[in-house]
């Protein structure tokens, strides 16, 4: 990105030689003269894109050097670009892609293991390194959300946890499914998945699964399949076995105050980087998104790959139409393969519940100047990074790879990062334009402003301001700024989320399939 960008004379910016679009880094009123033009009769609001020469119906229109849409209409120079003059498909009503496999992927140059950055984390008794030190409380079914949410609640309200300041706090990870559901098949899998991979990410010192007893989501089928054995970190309940809610409340706050003190023992020590396995995320997406934030955190993404680390790239639906772009960094052609098996399935998805993707971009990422999934998902993957793609992974499956890597899930972010966190994340950095607000205990969540303007009013949420790339700050500048804070944060330095509290009501497990 750094490399093809034109900085900006006066207001615009102009991403690539080949593109026939500008985006505007403030409001252009119609008559206003810019470095490719004047723009003609609508004014152009910031972020936004323009045609640098005139268009014909059914051309496509570029930014980043690629297809981004097509143009409905002509469309004369310095002429406004967004839904009103382009769509999403060509003159035939498709977007094809040449699906390369395995042409781009070049080795990165690996940091030395002896030089390699450094953090202070937890490394627990099977081998796996936390950030954080939490105590969680899962739930098989949303019947026992609130015997979970008690549980924590008095563990909470009792003053108990100021004896133990290792430990970061008692979350009760709450969901509303675990019944009416298929005992077998794709939905199950994934619930199961995401369940264990909770109760065994690393930033969890001991956890509890707390069930009503009658559900479909069976914890003793769980523990059998996976073979599990409880332990001083890790209990099972149920409602009715226990004698109903007063009960089991009692009985797992005793549990709770056996499982603290085994917590509590951890420690941090120094850590190499390898052992950061970092969620990338984006919310609340605009025109600044793909040009400054995302490529930041792909350099950032790139130092960390470089350290022996994991980064994962995720929101099947937001790489739609740049998934081409990652085939041909992957490492082998069954790593790209997997990963078109898994746009195919979303296209289907979409059609069978009457939708398309390019439903994707919000309202509000079409106000900050986003026209199609196309548009975004070229920004969105940027993320990503350069280096090679070394794995495709399922929803909530266990990232085992080194590297940069694709995890299947949604785009709608609490699910995805639910995924990424089951999958073993430890850490997150998640870029937003419009200004999510965010968290998701038990994993700290660095938030990356696309924008100086909401970064300015938005400035107790924001970790980052990316927004001063489009002012002269590099990309790779910023970029080694969010490296430097992902190790920080991974010792314990504290994110603007977790001070505020985020994170108590991120868990959203993906639901796939008939609820009955």
């Amino acid at each position: 990105m750094s490399q093809t960008m034109i900085r900006p004379e006066v207001k615009t910016l102009v991403l690539n030689p080949a593109d026939n679009i500008a985006v505007a880094l403030a409001n252009l009123d119609a008559g206003s003269e810019t470095p490719q033009g004047v723009i003609r009769a609508k004014r152009v609001p910031k972020g936004h894109k323009f045609t640098v020469r005139p268009v014909r119906a059914g051309e496509a229109i570029i930014k980043f050097g690629q297809i981004i849409g097509f143009a409905t209409t002509d469309i004369a120079a310095g002429e406004w670009v967004h839904e009103h003059n382009c769509g999403m498909g060509g003159p035939d009503g498709t977007l094809q892609h040449d699906y390369a496999f395995a042409e781009g992927a070049i080795a990165p140059q690996m940091v030395p293991v002896d030089e390699r950055a450094s953090f202070q984390g937890y490394r627990r008794a099977n081998g796996s390194v936390g950030t954080r030190n939490y105590v969680g409380i899962l739930t098989s079914v949303n019947c026992s959300a609130t015997v979970a949410k008690f549980i924590a609640e008095g563990i909470n309200r009792s003053g108990l946890l100021d004896d133990y300041p290792e430990i970061d706090g008692v979350i009760p990870f709450v969901h509303g499914t675990g019944c009416g559901m298929e005992s077998r098949g794709e939905g199950f899998d994934i619930l199961k998945r995401t369940q264990w991979g909770y109760a065994s990410n690393p930033n969890l010192g001991a956890a509890m699964l707390v069930g009503l007893g009658c559900e479909v989501f069976q914890i003793g089928r769980m523990k059998e399949m996976y073979g599990i054995t409880e332990s001083d970190t890790f209990q099972t309940m149920t409602i009715q076995e226990s004698g109903g809610t007063a009960k089991i409340v009692e009985w797992g706050i005793e549990r709770m105050r056996e499982m603290l003190p085994v917590a509590a023992k951890a420690r941090r020590e120094t850590i190499d980087a390898s052992e950061l396995v970092l969620a990338l995320q984006c919310g609340g997406s605009d025109g600044y998104s793909g040009i400054t934030a995302n490529p930041a955190l792909g350099y950032a993404a790139d130092i960390l790959v470089r350290n022996g680390g994991t980064a994962i790239l995720s929101e099947t639906p937001e790489i739609y139409g740049a998934e081409h772009l990652l085939t041909r960094r992957a490492v082998n052609r069954d790593v790209g393969e997997k990963l078109i098996s898994r746009i195919h399935w979303w296209e289907d998805y979409t059609r069978r519940n009457h939708g398309e993707m390019n439903n994707n971009p919000s309202p509000g990422n079409k106000l900050g100047g986003l026209t199609t999934i196309l548009e975004k998902s070229l920004g969105a993957t940027a993320k990503g990074g350069t280096t090679p793609l070394t794995a495709v992974y399922e929803y909530a499956e266990k990232v085992r790879e080194k590297g940069f890597v694709f995890m299947d899930t949604p785009g709608f972010d609490p699910v995805s990062a639910t995924g990424q966190v089951a999958g073993g994340a430890n850490i997150l950095a998640f870029t937003t334009g419009r200004g999510s607000a965010y968290g998701c205990k038990p994993v700290p969540s660095i938030k990356l402003a696309t924008n100086s303007d909401m970064y300015n009013r938005m400035t107790g949420d924001m970790d980052i301001n990316c927004g001063d790339i489009v002012e002269g700050v590099s990309i790779e500048d910023k970029g080694q700024q969010i490296f430097e804070l992902l190790l920080k944060v991974a010792s314990g330095e504290q994110t603007k989320s977790e001070a505020l509290g985020y994170g108590d009501n991120e868990f959203v497990p993906w639901q796939v399939g008939a609820t009955m």
